[in-house]
């Protein structure tokens, strides 16, 4: 592996160029996997293929990156720990990318068992697969939704996150607390990114961009909850990944071998373990986000406003400083300008009229 000094006051790191990364066929394991093939790394793609959204963009999506002689994939289940260990022991990475996880606030409330099965007993089955191979660095998927109850903002990694919600929250914080005891006990440096709203081409037909565009094209209303009274840190997929992708050069270290302090760092003071937020540092009302839509569509959206909806946050806002002083590197897609780009890739994909 390729040695490389950080920008974050002399932290010297390793730049993997194997690197599994879990949940593939998702939207964001997609654009990261194909941002790392364009820069020539080894890819392979570990994914379920579960039915929680349509299957045909799950499978749309890995067409894409099989076309690259750099990927290989498996489909398989995380809570499958022998399937799973056999695909990472064969592929031996540098780097392990945890991104396959039950997502969706709301489906939580609908079958919590799917959240604990993938995102707590999958969660373990990687990090244990990473402590057998020695990876380098094990980089895992968190969400700004551990923040929860909290109400200061912006959202700050050294922040108490005690107060989940939901229980896809709650799988959350147990997925960084048990990287945190790994990375303690076996010296397994780990990194959690906490995402915030994350939009943009290939996105999910569960979230709201993709459901309001649907919605406006066929004519049917949209449902606004809070009565509209909402905010997020919309963060364009393609910044998301770019973040990670830097991040990976980043590993932690235990506190006494760090050359150098990161202000704010929220390095764990027992272990090579670290907590960073990836958002655009921007709380963008809910409203807003729709005329960006009806302006881009050229749609006037029929609204149904709605009462808050149970284990929804009125607002997220991140504080990105943390990836920045570690990285160089600062999310700032304008959401007008990400609102245009999955506008434009909603109406290529659904131009045959089969989705």
């Amino acid at each position: 592996m390729e040695k490389k000094t950080s920008p974050a006051g002399g932290n010297v790191g390793s730049r993997p160029r194997r690197v599994l990364i879990t949940g593939t066929a998702g939207f964001i394991g997609f654009h990261l996997a194909d941002l790392l093939l364009s820069e020539g790394f080894h890819v392979y793609g570990y994914d379920g293929f579960t039915d929680y959204y349509d299957l045909e963009l799950k499978r749309r999506r890995h067409e894409i990156l099989l076309r690259h002689p750099n990927f290989d994939a498996s489909t398989a289940m995380l809570e499958d720990n022998e399937r799973l260990w056999e695909a990472a022991e064969a592929f031996a990475p540098d780097a392990i990318v945890h991104l396959a996880a039950q997502a969706g606030v709301r489906y939580s409330l609908e079958n919590p068992r799917a959240y604990i099965d993938s995102n707590v007993v999958g969660t373990f089955n990687v990090m244990e697969a990473a402590r057998k191979l020695n990876v380098a660095h094990l980089l895992m998927a968190s969400t700004s939704s551990v923040y929860g109850g909290n109400e200061a903002m912006p959202f700050a990694e050294t922040d108490k996150a005690d107060l989940p919600l939901t229980i896809y929250a709650a799988t959350k914080k147990a997925a960084e607390a048990m990287g945190h005891a790994y990375a303690h006990l076996w010296n397994l440096p780990t990194t959690m990114f906490r995402f915030f709203t994350v939009y943009g081409p290939w996105g999910r037909p569960d979230m709201v961009p993709y459901k309001f565009v649907q919605a406006m094209v066929e004519g049917r209303p949209i449902d606004i909850y809070n009565n509209g009274d909402m905010y997020r840190d919309f963060t364009y997929v393609g910044d998301l990944v770019r973040g990670i992708r830097m991040l990976m050069d980043v590993a932690p270290v235990c506190p006494g071998e760090q050359t150098g302090t990161v202000p704010g760092d929220s390095l764990s003071p027992v272990g090579p373990f670290r907590v960073v937020n990836i958002g655009n540092s921007d709380k963008v009302r809910l409203l807003d986000f729709i005329d960006a839509i009806e302006a881009e569509l050229g749609i006037k959206a029929t609204r149904n406003y709605m009462p808050m909806q149970m284990g929804d946050v009125t607002a997220t806002w991140a504080d990105c400083s943390l990836l920045n002083r570690l990285t160089g590197y600062r999310p700032d897609t304008r959401f007008e300008d990400g609102v245009a780009r999955f506008v434009e890739w909603f109406r290529e994909y659904n131009r045959d009229g089969s989705h």
